[in-house]
């Protein structure tokens, strides 16, 4: 693809596969995000080893993904998506267009779509390098992720910041203040659902909030030398979920 946006993708065809029965994994949801991100450059990531899933999760967990072949075959990529992600974005922002979410996905648990959870996989994947020292995981989910604050919360080297759904003004607001209250982290993630929107689930955020909310994380990011990026968690009003994404990515490059 022509690189045409300066931001990186990374994307696996396999997460297009219809992995389960559940709305994350519906047919058509992904594509429709990889269309109104085709300008940009696309890079493609390799799964997650088994060592890197042992950081945040316990053994029987992994062996209970591993039951269904195909669920632990793209659990696996959307983890090593999420690595990927977190890598490139040491020197440059980057989205991990990835699939299963996420953000419920505790250390001896899992629900809610989510298998493994990708953002505590990759934020403990760089504190275990020595890459960085602190992290700000923001997840601006609908929902609470209960899955990351059980693995990272409590943490000297973790801030963890989950937004509740607001009316837009007042949700913006939140996190201006919210971000200008963080201080000292190395990297900026952010766990990016999308079911907050007017139309979906949550009823509430326009598409221009997510380029606002974009906007807000970037100059939040001046204080870790830019360092950024962002993971797809929920959305699932599929018509304006890609336009959704580009607001958001637009905000955030």
């Amino acid at each position: 693809m022509i690189k045409c946006a300066d931001m990186r993708i990374v994307f696996h065809e396999k997460y297009k596969l219809a992995y389960s029965h559940d709305p994350a994994a519906t047919a058509g949801r992904i594509e429709n995000i990889v269309e109104a991100l085709k300008d940009y450059e696309f890079v493609t990531p390799e799964p997650a080893a088994e060592e890197d899933l042992l950081l945040v999760h316990s053994q029987p967990l992994i062996s209970s993904v591993k039951s269904n072949e195909l669920v632990f075959e793209i659990a696996s990529l959307a983890a090593g998506g999420a690595i990927a992600t977190s890598e490139i974005a040491l020197n440059e922002p980057a989205f991990g267009l990835i699939r299963p979410p996420g953000h419920h996905a505790g250390r001896d648990f899992n629900g809610g779509f989510c298998f493994f959870n990708n953002m505590a996989i990759a934020v403990q994947t760089l504190i275990q390098a020595k890459k960085i020292n602190k992290a700000l995981i923001v997840d601006i989910d609908l929902h609470y992720g209960n899955g990351t604050h059980d693995i990272l919360g409590g943490r000297e080297d973790v801030i963890f910041l989950n937004m509740e759904c607001r009316q837009p003004q007042e949700y913006l607001a939140q996190l201006e203040e919210s971000l200008a209250t963080s201080k000292n982290y190395d990297i900026i993630g952010v766990s990016a659902g999308f079911d907050t929107y007017e139309k979906d689930w949550g009823k509430s955020l326009r598409t221009e909030d997510y380029e606002t909310i974009g906007n807000i994380i970037r100059e939040a990011a001046k204080s870790c030398r830019g360092r950024r990026f962002a993971l797809l968690e929920g959305g699932y009003y599929v018509a304006d979920l890609g336009r959704n994404v580009r607001s958001f990515l637009e905000g955030l490059e």
